[in-house]
């Protein structure tokens, strides 16, 4: 072979080398790119198909559906069809077959993320789909027949197509509660009906919500929000006077024969099943109650430990606190002959509360991508009062941070320390400030719309718990700034009393729905904790039995802040701060608690 012939075999086989390299390349790229578009029609459609199936859902997760290629839809509230449960299976084991098609290793980290998180809450949600019927949608706490009104009272007016869909809605609630009490038929044909005092709750709220009487006098508050949000959009030039009124007009008509009539069907029908040998009791008394309370658990709170290390986790918690509030009574004995006495508050309105709440929290968490946003603090309309909660704070839109509503109730919340902290829990730093920051973080950073499918009580309450009971420190500060410095001792003591109270009641859920206790059982042990008015031992174990998880989405998602933060300190060492920490939690997004151990442990340790 002479030289020239050996130059060109060398470079025949560098040639053969390179193609092959570049093939394997070529192949490589083609499937990270085929494995991103599956991914990007998966989660596309899914949020779509999500977002058209129940308008209700859409409205208040996106203010602007064309601008997420959501044009063609109905107005829809979900409407529950019977043995719709098959065909949520099924498309729950396609979605979940489509996505482990995928190579996770071939998406970007934050689709990796997100493929995740879709990933275990869909496993969760196949195994919850078996347990037909344990699910309680009239809940006499929290039910579709209170929640409903509320969501359609704050349901805001931007477009008239808005005004079109509210009235389509309107339309569809007496179909919508009718499927409702098919579905209470079903469970009772199953054996797993509601107690008949509960049943008698939900009719007695059915009664109330809206009534004939309200209606006639124009003062029930569907019809005085529906003028003030349609009047806001004839000033803005939106929609004509005229059209104002045809869209008014159809509105009271709506509630007069169908919103009104619909309740009352509702609650004639839930009579009909009423039967007063069924009693209260916990899942555990149900067939396979255990299993799906321990599934149950995961989906309220996110966190994947163990019925009995969530147990140990609760109650080395009590203990501290416990301790805690015999420390300070042993150091202050004078405390506890003042108890009860009101405590002056130095500040008086909402306003200069949240205020000094976002000044206070300044040096230790994040500022809002895009500068603050406030939040309209506004009283809960009194036929609501006795439905809700003392405060609650309605998500804002993707899309919309700007639009923020707090809402007092004032029958159950009082001024002062008690209104500061759940200002706390509800704005800053809780729950506007954390959706704020999630909703600014996802558009700068052009997340998939599919995120805000995946809910997270635990990441969600624990977080507004843990800004709850940072306020209390800010109380103390305050008072202690004020000169006030009993008043600033209570507030410390009163952290640790309320933190006690959620403690037992979490533990208490435990009891009931797992290890089957009875109210006799629970009677015995709040009476060991001083709590011996029979009325209220009836009221904590009738809202436990009624919202399994409920507590511990509040209390165990804080307890899990705690030990997320616990190892943060371990692994960053000096270059700890609570300010990295709350970067981490916030920017981390919604997530289940185990996904969010994982990427803590991936966080390097320096400083950022």
């Amino acid at each position: 072979m002479n030289k020239r012939s050996h130059v060109t075999a060398r470079q025949m086989l560098f040639a053969l080398g390179f193609l092959l390299a570049f093939l394997s390349m070529t192949i490589f790229l083609f499937s990270f790119q085929r494995d991103e578009k599956r991914f990007t029609n998966i989660t596309t459609e899914l949020f779509a198909g999500e977002m058209k199936a129940n308008t209700l859902n859409m409205h208040y997760t996106i203010a602007h559906p064309e601008n997420f290629g959501i044009y063609d839809y109905k107005p829809a509230l979900g409407i529950y069809d019977p043995g719709q449960e098959l065909q949520g299976q099924a498309g729950l084991e396609n979605t979940l077959a489509a996505l482990n098609a995928i190579h996770k290793e071939n998406l970007s980290p934050g689709d990796a993320r997100l493929w995740q998180l879709m990933n275990r809450s869909l496993e969760n949600s196949l195994a919850l789909g078996s347990f037909s019927y344990y699910g309680e949608p009239l809940s006499p706490s929290s039910g579709t027949q209170t929640q409903l009104p509320i969501l359609l009272a704050e349901y805001t007016f931007r477009t008239r197509q808005d005004v079109e869909d509210y009235l389509g809605l309107l339309d569809q609630t007496d179909e919508y509660l009718a499927s409702l009490l098919v579905y209470e038929q079903e469970k009772a044909a199953a054996g797993l009906l509601m107690p008949s005092s509960f049943l008698q709750e939900v009719r007695a709220q059915c009664d109330s919500v809206i009534t004939a009487d309200a209606l006639e006098s124009g003062t029930h508050f569907l019809q005085t929000t529906f003028r003030e949000r349609i009047a806001a959009l004839v000033q803005e030039g939106i929609v004509t006077a005229k059209e104002a009124e045809s869209y008014q007009a159809l509105n009271e008509r709506l509630l007069r024969t169908v919103v009104l009539p619909a309740y009352t069907s509702l609650g004639d029908g839930l009579l009909l099943l009423e039967d007063d040998s069924i009693l209260p009791s916990g899942l555990a008394t149900l067939p396979q109650g255990k299993a799906y309370y321990e599934k149950l658990m995961i989906s309220k709170t996110g966190s994947y430990r163990p019925i009995d290390e969530i147990q140990k986790l609760l109650t080395a918690q009590f203990t501290r606190e416990y301790d805690a509030v015999k420390e300070i009574v042993a150091q202050h004995p004078d405390l506890v002959s003042s108890y009860g006495a009101p405590r002056e508050f130095p500040l008086k309105s909402a306003a200069l509360m949240l205020a000094d709440l976002q000044q206070r929290m300044g040096k230790d968490f994040p500022a809002i991508p895009g500068g603050t946003v406030n939040a309209a603090v506004k009283a809960l309309s009194p036929s609501l009062e006795p439905y809700c909660a003392p405060a609650f704070y309605l998500t804002s839109p993707l899309d919309d941070t700007e639009s923020n509503t707090i809402y007092i109730n004032q029958a159950k919340t009082p001024d002062g320390l008690d209104l500061y902290t759940t200002l706390a829990h509800e704005g800053y730093p809780g729950h506007l400030y954390q959706n704020a920051y999630h909703n600014r973080t996802c558009q700068e950073q052009e997340e998939r719309p599919a995120r805000q499918l995946l809910w997270y009580g635990g990441y969600q309450e624990g977080w507004a718990l843990y800004g709850e009971f940072l306020s209390y420190d800010y109380a103390a500060e305050l008072l202690e700034e004020e000169g006030l410095e009993t008043a600033a001792l209570w507030a410390r003591l009163e952290r640790h009393n309320r933190s006690l109270q959620l403690c037992l009641y979490s533990l208490i859920d435990i009891m009931v729905h797992y290890e089957g206790a009875s109210y006799s059982h629970i009677a015995t042990a709040l009476e060991g904790f001083g709590i011996t008015d029979s009325d209220s031992i009836k009221s904590i174990y009738h809202v436990i039995v009624q919202e399994p998880c409920n507590y511990l989405k509040y209390y165990l998602g804080y307890l899990e802040i705690l030990e997320l933060k616990a190892r943060a300190e371990e692994l960053w060492d000096a270059d700890y701060s609570d300010y990295r920490f709350h970067c981490f939690y916030l920017d981390c997004g919604p997530c289940d608690f185990l996904t969010l151990g994982e990427l803590l442990e991936e966080t390097p340790s320096g400083a950022p």
